[in-house]
């Protein structure tokens, strides 16, 4: 009796008051729960996958800056071109990727665009020679690292055409035309529009270990012509062992996106009947800043690696 008044309420009172606890009053974890699903031990389990999940992400970040590194020190390289010698071919501000690695495989061609430094040649852009490498052997170690990986370099760079290879005979004009081992050399495809070959006549027969380079915008490139006297070395050819590599493509802007063949002039059969006597191409590179070789496909490959990884990373954080 409650308040006077009767109820129908006739359970046990013992029966009452565990039902009344496995409702809710009694068992924090609700009806059924397994024990320890929301306590603790849950909530570490969960914090120690989130860790391992951002190990596994920096790994991936760390490796790919590794990579790509790697890649910019010894396969390929942007460099951004500052002035107008090359043009057409090469505008200014274009962005072209040099492969660092073909001339491990093959020589140097006629017809090459190469980026070489001015050491043991035309120096810096005054004509001063480029600082020399610092005495301490940990900080030159540090410097060699930054240059190969093109972040920092006391270096002076340059990108020409190689014109003449080590024992060829150079020569201008004849005809109105330069001329290698006596053959004339059809320019007009990578010539600036009216440019003459030269106005400087000239001579040369390459040093032993030497290229004589010229730019395509001739009125204005200060190339090998403008180096043969004032105290250069080699009547103004560069080492060949300071060639960095052979520039191949154009990747900006996308208005100037494409390759940077050898010219079909320089597959002439006699030219290779000269002094220097290599192997006929078969074709199917002022001073420049750092920003090199696989072809597109291969270097497409090897940097995509990493994103490669970052998805399969993804995939697992998703099951």
């Amino acid at each position: 009796m409650r308040d006077g008044q009767a109820t129908d309420d006739q359970r046990d009172p013992a029966a009452a008051v565990s039902a009344d606890e496995s409702a809710g009053t009694g068992d924090p974890a609700g009806a059924g729960a397994p024990a320890g699903a929301g306590g603790p031990a849950g909530a570490g389990a969960a914090g120690g996958k989130r860790k391992k999940s951002w190990r596994q992400l920096m790994m991936i970040v760390a490796a790919a800056i590794v990579l790509m590194l790697l890649v910019k020190a010894f396969v390929v390289q942007v460099y951004k071109i500052p002035s107008s010698s090359m043009e057409d071919t090469l505008l200014t501000g274009d962005r072209v990727l040099v492969n660092k690695l073909v001339y491990h495989f093959r020589g140097i061609d006629r017809g090459d665009i190469v980026v070489f430094s001015g050491e043991g040649s035309w120096g810096s852009t005054t004509g001063a020679p480029d600082p020399a490498p610092p005495r301490n052997p940990a900080l030159r170690a540090a410097a060699d690292v930054l240059a190969d990986i093109g972040v920092y370099s006391t270096q002076t760079y340059y990108i020409k055409r190689v014109i003449g290879l080590p024992g060829d005979h150079v020569m201008c004009c004849t005809n109105g035309r330069v001329t290698v081992n006596g053959v004339p050399l059809d320019e007009t495809s990578y010539l600036f529009p009216g440019a003459s070959p030269s106005d400087q006549p000239f001579s040369v027969t390459v040093p032993p270990g030497r290229l004589w380079v010229m730019g395509d915008n001739r009125a204005i490139s200060d190339d090998s012509r403008g180096h043969m006297f004032s105290g250069f070395p080699d009547q103004g050819t560069i080492p060949e062992n300071e060639v960095a590599g052979r520039a191949f493509l154009i990747i900006w802007p996308p208005s100037q996106f494409g390759d940077l063949p050898i010219p079909a002039t320089f597959q002439q059969a006699a030219l290779y009947a000269g002094a220097a006597g290599a192997p006929v191409p078969q074709v199917a590179g002022t001073a420049v800043s750092a920003a090199g070789a696989v072809p597109a496909a291969g270097a497409a490959a090897v940097l995509g690696v990493p994103v490669l990884a970052l998805r399969r990373w993804r995939r697992r954080k998703q099951r």
